[in-house]
């Protein structure tokens, strides 16, 4: 019986390993690296033209950061954002829009499931775990920083 199991497992990992197409690993890398920096430079873009206004550095990150975090969510319900996700790969997942995005995806998705059990229990997916232990490292930090400094 071991034997059988085994031959059908080598079967099965042939038929596999055929029908699995090779991944172009420095293509994937490439396009990335060059779509997280197309984020980036439209990030420092908007940062220069706040900065020509004269607003100060707080509210030019602030400002940024919504614009961005609005674009992602406008191009999430469009439905523009996971095709681009498809093309660039982990460039469009990993700066504020990536996390903009996968706020938006559930909330989108589960809205027809009502307010409360779809939009407000499904919305943190994804993110809670980022929100919930990025805000107690946070309070780790500021407490160890009020007795240190």
């Amino acid at each position: 019986m071991n034997n059988k199991e085994n031959k059908n497992n080598k079967e099965y990992q042939k038929l596999v390993k055929e029908a699995s197409p090779d991944s172009p690993i420095f293509k994937n890398c490439l396009k990335a690296f060059f779509s997280g920096g197309l984020i980036c430079c439209i990030g420092q873009f908007l940062m220069n033209i706040f900065s020509t206004y004269g607003l100060v550095a707080d509210s030019r990150n602030m400002l940024v950061s919504v614009i961005l975090i609005g674009l992602a969510s406008l191009l999430t319900g469009l439905g523009w954002y996971s095709k681009i996700g498809k093309f660039c790969g982990a460039g469009s997942v990993v700066p504020i829009t990536g996390f903009s995005n996968s706020v938006t995806a559930p909330a989108i998705e589960y809205k027809k499931e009502g307010f409360v059990l779809g939009l407000g229990a499904k919305i943190f997916t994804v993110a809670g775990p980022v929100i919930l232990y990025g805000t107690l490292a946070s309070i780790v930090v500021g407490i160890i920083y009020y007795f240190v400094g």
